[in-house]
């Protein structure tokens, strides 16, 4: 392990919520709640403000308007939080090219590595120039720790919040970390917290206390002696600037439980569908295809199947999902469905028979679109199967959901997610504030402007259409959008619908 503190750990400070607040002149300084709206959706990020009432991730989000009522509630736009992200690993990388990211707001860096820090006094300032820059590139504000180890540096980050940072100088580790609950370790969640716990041991120290031995009795061999080096402040773990990725998966949680079996076979294959669009996107293609199904009881099924070779073919994918699901009981109902790819390559190889059946039901298909339209007599069955047609699309929070031939059982009217952008014809660039009723309300500022003012609008106007996130610093807005402030005169309208921040209707 080395003598200086030259590991840094970085961690925004509620991240998308912050980001919110920035695009959002007036929700600064208040309650902010992000995640997902539905019934069964959860907290993603919950601002400062927020958390005072108790809020905090991972909450159903339920129990988060009981706490917090007055909170501006708001669907993630993951496309502003990327290319925040995008930045502020910019400004890492120009530190040193060992950058381990955990995830859009949090990352690791060696500054050794960079040759930027070697000694306490240099990281220190190498961590608060870094600060300085994000706010000044982003608007956001970060935590930083430092010390001799990743473990140490982002026990530092957690100690530095929000907006500071701290760095834990060599020597002084195992005096910090002694009294501290034994789930500040990595690899200690509520599970095992709970076993120590009922062994007699809370803290670090008589983790420590406990012997190498004790904990591979009650943790088995590697968990026990991973654990207790940890105790005594050991992490060899390095900077890992690329991460291998292992599968590739996507899963969607309803807000409802599906009964309709057609439904789930439709739900299955759209998501096989989205996989491989992910799995492309890597530059990936993968031989074991996975089904995951949450039932409504919430039992968790998982049902695996390899292919003789590595592939990114959609029909592939789509067909073994398939397979899979008819292995699987869904007449309780479904909460959860997931379909991923892993043992991962980067070549393909074809699956010629999975690949023929797919030719030959589309030209199947198309024989009998063919012989109805010429008044044969038979009718093409719709895709997916039974009565009522293929499953309908999912619109995309804050687009137009559009209907097509594809798509029998298109929504009536556009959907408008709380917190996602907009722009009118005659009062210019807002967001959702909130929408039911056939009505859909909208704030009218910009990161730049005073906090705007509201107006209700129908669904369907015309004049309202789905907008691109502004950037958050003033310097990279648009011309026409830089420093403008709200309409003036712009009144707020009645509304027969009592509309809500994250109201959906």
């Amino acid at each position: 392990m080395r003598s200086a503190p030259t590991i840094l750990h970085l961690d925004m400070d509620a991240f998308y919520a912050s980001a919110e607040q920035a695009a959002k002149p007036s929700l600064r300084g208040k309650a902010v709640v992000v995640g997902g709206l539905g019934p069964r959706g959860v907290v993603a990020t919950a601002s400062y403000e927020a958390r005072r009432f108790g809020v905090h991730s991972a909450m159903p989000m339920g129990q988060a308007r009981r706490l917090a009522p007055n909170a501006a509630y708001l669907v993630p736009r993951f496309g502003l939080y990327r290319e925040v992200s995008e930045q502020v690993m910019g400004l890492l990388r120009q530190l040193s090219p060992l950058v381990e990211p955990l995830s859009l707001d949090e990352a690791f860096v060696d500054l050794e590595a960079g040759g930027v820090a070697d000694d306490a006094e240099t990281a220190r300032a190498v961590g608060e120039r870094l600060r300085a820059d994000i706010r000044a590139v982003t608007g956001l504000t970060g935590s930083v720790g430092l010390a001799v180890s990743k473990m140490l540096a982002k026990i530092a980050s957690e100690e530095a919040k929000p907006d500071g940072l701290r760095l834990i100088a060599p020597g002084s580790e195992r005096a910090l970390l002694g009294p501290k609950s034994v789930r500040i370790l990595p690899g200690v969640g509520p599970a095992t917290g709970d076993h120590l716990r009922r062994a007699g041991i809370t803290t670090v120290e008589e983790l420590a206390e406990a012997g190498e031995d004790e904990l591979v009795r009650l943790l088995g061999k590697a968990h026990g002696g991973s654990l207790y080096g940890m105790a005594l402040a050991h992490d060899e773990r390095p900077v890992v600037a690329e991460r291998d990725t292992k599968s590739v998966s996507v899963e969607d949680t309803y807000d409802v439980d599906i009964h309709d079996r057609v439904r789930v076979r439709g739900e299955v294959a759209r998501l096989a569908e989205r996989c491989v669009q992910r799995l492309r996107a890597a530059g990936h293609s993968g031989r074991t295809i996975v089904l995951k199904v949450r039932r409504f009881d919430f039992s968790t099924l998982t049902r695996s199947e390899t292919l003789r070779g590595p592939t990114d073919d959609p029909g592939v994918v789509r067909e073994a999902a398939a397979r899979l699901l008819e292995s699987v009981d869904t007449t309780g109902g479904v909460r959860l469905l997931g379909v991923g790819v892993s043992g991962l390559a980067d070549y393909t190889q074809e699956d010629l028979f999975a690949q023929a059946q797919a030719q030959a039901a589309e030209v199947e298909a198309e024989a009998a679109a063919a012989l109805a339209a010429a008044g044969g007599g038979a009718e093409a069955e719709p895709e997916g199967g039974g009565s009522g047609g293929g499953v309908p699309k999912e619109p995309v929070p804050g687009e137009q959901a559009v209907e097509s031939a594809e798509d029998p059982v298109a929504p009536a009217e556009r959907r408008w997610a709380a917190g996602h952008d907009v722009r009118h014809a005659e009062y210019g660039h807002g967001w959702v504030q909130g929408s039911g009723l056939g009505r859909v309300t909208v704030r009218f500022e910009t990161p730049y402007s005073p906090p705007g003012r509201v107006r209700t609008f129908r669904t369907e106007d015309p004049d309202l259409v789905p907008a691109e996130p502004l950037p958050l610093v003033a310097a990279e807005a648009p011309e026409e959008v830089r420093g403008a402030g709200a309409e003036a005169g712009l009144e707020v309208a009645s509304s027969p619908a009592r509309v809500e921040v994250g109201d959906q209707g």
